[in-house]
């Protein structure tokens, strides 16, 4: 699969919202409504090969308030996008066009996201309490600019909490559907509270403990119990999911996440096109198996797990957007794949992983074809490389260095298979 014409110029985007010309834009924008800006820095980078590139910024902004003796200053939060929007500029929504070729970037305040109309209302503790009818208080946990959010509610009483998923309009009923699907089967989906026309999704809490958590204390002798908790759990996906739409799996995308990858780690564009190139080659020589039920993101952050030792199994399945149907072998190479790239991520808190993943590896082997998973893990870790690259003051480049070089192991490994099964 080639990469968009659009993409090809996103490399330049990255450059320009991150780099010294962010400032005037960020400027500018503050300027229409008679803010100043006094300081600003990149917070977050989301790109999305083909589709864009969105930067969030913490920015510190003065502004005259009438009746002040001086300025009053605050910290605020400005997102600027060169993603394609739905809605047009006006109050809240600043248009900027570039000298030449340049992309046309959109900026907003946090949390007036133009593609979720309902985030101002999830995010704003009185507000919300008033949708829902009950004294609330709100935290805001994960925010992906004109996609999605997700946060934490809690009630009165502590105990009572649920999360609220914030989606486009346009996608909040299948998503609120996919949810009933799964409960409606016996599959430990989180229960749909509410569900709004502007894309405020409520969903009940998911008990369990991570099973990122179980990973970081090592599960011992239980690893075996633990993926046999996993595959029963996609073995309980109901047959109905094969009639939603399907998603392309991480490894079918291989050049668009090279691309992204070359983005961040420029040095390393030959080696991320060499992956994708390989991925794509062990891809046409594999076998991906029966369209099945899938997640389509089945990763350790999205599964909670039962936390006593004599009771292994898995208690809730999250994130079920991309629930459809798919190849058990994707699955199970997503799980692999982030699963691998953890010691990468924190070293100190992993250190049972590198042993687990091999058991788990070779069990893997014997229910999918090994090509197939080791080229398809490959894909998954080359989709994670961009996303290392944060402004938190770590080393990032190490762990999108190390990311790399995880999925160049899995690319080599799938070969070797391939190789020690002659010419066909």
């Amino acid at each position: 699969m080639s990469v968009p014409v659009a993409a090809q110029h996103e490399p330049a985007d990255v450059a320009l919202l991150t780099g010294p010309e962010a400032g005037p834009m960020l400027a500018g924008a503050l300027g229409v409504e008679g803010s100043h800006l006094v300081d600003w820095q990149v917070h977050t980078i989301h790109h999305r090969p083909g589709a864009g590139v969105t930067v969030g910024y913490t920015v510190t902004v003065e502004r005259q308030v009438p009746g002040a003796g001086s300025a009053l200053r605050s910290e605020e939060y400005l997102c600027a996008t060169t993603a394609r929007l739905s809605q047009p500029a006006g109050p809240g929504l600043v248009r900027l066009e570039q000298e030449g070729e340049g992309p046309v970037v959109h900026l907003w305040r946090h949390p007036a996201d133009p593609e979720l109309p309902a985030l101002p209302v999830a995010c704003d503790a009185s507000l919300l309490s008033r949708r829902l009818g009950t004294p609330v208080t709100v935290e805001l946990l994960a925010y992906r600019p004109t996609r999605r959010a997700v946060l934490r509610v809690r009630r009165s009483d502590p105990t009572a909490t649920a999360y609220l998923k914030v989606v486009r309009p346009s996608g909040a009923r299948v998503f609120a559907d996919r949810h009933r699907m799964l409960t409606a089967a016996g599959v430990p989906a989180p229960e749909v509270l509410r569900a709004d026309d502007d894309g405020l999704v409520l969903l009940g809490e998911g008990r369990g403990t991570p099973l990122s958590n179980l990973l970081a204390r090592g599960v011992g002798r239980a690893a075996p119990a633990v993926l046999t908790a996993l595959l029963r759990v996609l073995d309980a996906l109901p047959a109905a999911v094969l009639d939603l739409p399907r998603r392309p799996a991480w490894a079918e995308r291989a050049q668009h996440y090279a691309h992204a990858a070359a983005t961040v780690l420029p040095q390393h564009a030959d080696r991320t096109k060499a992956l994708a190139d390989g991925v794509e080659s062990l891809l046409a020589a594999s076998d991906p198996g029966p369209v099945v039920p899938s997640h389509g993101d089945f990763y350790e952050a999205n599964v909670l797990m039962d936390p006593r030792e004599d009771a292994v199994g898995v208690t809730a399945l999250l994130d079920v957007d991309a629930v459809g149907p798919g190849h058990r072998v994707d699955d199970l190479a997503c799980l692999l794949g982030h699963v691998s790239v953890l010691p990468h991520l924190a070293p100190t808190t992993y250190p049972h992983v590198p042993d687990l993943l091999e058991r788990w590896t070779r069990s893997c082997e014997q229910l999918v074809d090994p090509v197939a998973l080791h080229a398809r893990s490959a894909g998954v870790v080359l989709s994670l490389v961009a996303g290392a690259r944060r402004s938190d003051g770590a080393q990032w480049r190490a762990d999108a260095e190390g990311r790399l070089a995880r999925a160049e192991s899995w690319l080599a490994r799938g070969r070797e298979v391939l190789a020690q099964r002659g010419p066909h």
